[in-house]
């Protein structure tokens, strides 16, 4: 495997970074208050950066939700990107492509996703329509169009017009909102496997979104301990703070290279369920230690609503539980690989390692 970028990749991330750290900035967050930053999210896709998704593939993705991630920047790029450009390019029909990415590239149409499917609460009628309520789906107020997967798991997408919506505040600003189903008319986006596909992108995407999270807690606490002194000395320079701060970056560097080779396998059409749990697990458990860490770092500091930190820890700690927590995963995990090691042995297929290797498959 070569997680190493091409230039198309590198670009996305150099051009993210330039607009995230730009105007992503602390005092345009603050004054943003819960919502979302229609400046940058129009710059954003403005640049070309929902339309390159197509091109970049969901490693490209990631490498640019890192970037967000690294300011916490609020706009529904992830949500959009998954649940709207990268579902509809893999599950959607020619028609609806034609019909509905053009306005997703650039931006005046936002996709977002009711996931993971919420068992039993959403009911496609016999009418065709959907019935049901999701109690929480992230930047809903955003959303023109919602990837909805029904108690079957089959996929529908819905205009959020023709929806209830209702604001619901989280941990992390995501303009998120209560959809309300009531015979609401829907479109089928692919067949029966297009939802654990959809739901492995975006365990993956946010994955890496988390890294870039972590990455800028981190960076915020060794700014404040290399310059913040006590009794006469950086307090980077004692023992604890030296081996808290390592810890979270070995933490982070875990987060990045398993949403690396997950996104990587998906873009090489390899099987990549296993390692997209992997890295959800890693964003779930290891992103939760990092901006705890980067909070207790700052000190008193730390704990100050208003200080830059803090917001690095709430969206830390959001997605933590989005799309699973830990021990959820971690159970998912161990469901699927037992799933496979059966299927592959009724069948006499050689095992996924194995498989990779080119073992046991002529040429």
């Amino acid at each position: 495997m070569d997680f190493t970028p091409t230039e198309e990749q590198s670009a996305v991330r150099e051009l993210a970074g330039q607009i995230f750290g730009d105007l992503s900035t602390h005092e345009r967050l603050a004054a943003a208050g819960t919502g979302t930053d229609a400046e940058l999210w129009k710059a954003l896709c403005g640049a070309g950066l929902a339309a390159a998704v197509e091109e970049v593939g969901l490693l490209g993705l990631v490498l640019a939700l890192e970037e967000q991630g690294r300011t916490t920047a609020q706009v529904p790029f992830a949500a959009s990107c998954v649940y709207g450009v990268l579902a509809l390019t893999a599950h959607g029909t020619a028609e609806q492509r034609e019909r509905l990415l053009p306005a997703l590239r650039e931006g005046s149409a936002v996709a977002t996703g009711a996931f993971p499917a919420p068992g039993g609460h959403v009911r496609a009628t016999a009418e065709g329509g959907l019935a049901g309520v999701v109690p929480l789906v992230p930047w809903l107020r955003d959303a023109t169009h919602v990837l909805v997967p029904d108690e079957e798991r089959r996929l529908w997408l819905v205009r959020a017009a023709d929806a209830g919506t209702e604001a619901v505040e989280t941990t992390a600003p995501w303009s998120a909102g209560r959809l309300t189903l009531d015979g609401t008319p829907a479109e089928r986006v692919g067949g029966a496997e297009a939802y654990e596909d959809v739901l492995a992108t975006a365990r993956t995407a946010f994955a890496g979104l988390q890294a870039g999270v972590c990455a800028g807690s981190l960076a915020r606490a060794v700014q404040h301990t290399t310059t913040r002194e006590q009794f006469g000395r950086p307090l980077s320079t004692n023992q604890g703070v030296l081996l808290r701060a390592a810890d979270a970056y070995m933490d982070t560097e875990a987060i990045r290279v398993t949403s690396y080779e997950a996104a990587w396998r998906r873009d090489e059409g390899l099987r990549y369920g296993t390692h997209a749990l992997t890295a959800a697990w890693w964003a779930s458990e290891a992103g939760t230690r990092v901006v705890h860490a980067g909070q207790h770092l700052h000190g008193g500091l730390g704990a100050d609503l208003e200080h830059p930190v803090h917001r690095h820890f709430l969206w830390g700690r959001q997605l933590d539980a989005y799309l699973g927590c830990g021990g959820e995963l971690l159970a998912e995990l161990g469901e699927l690989i037992v799933t496979e090691k059966l299927a592959e042995k009724a069948e006499g297929r050689p095992s996924v390692k194995a498989a990779d290797r080119g073992e046991g498959v002529e040429a």
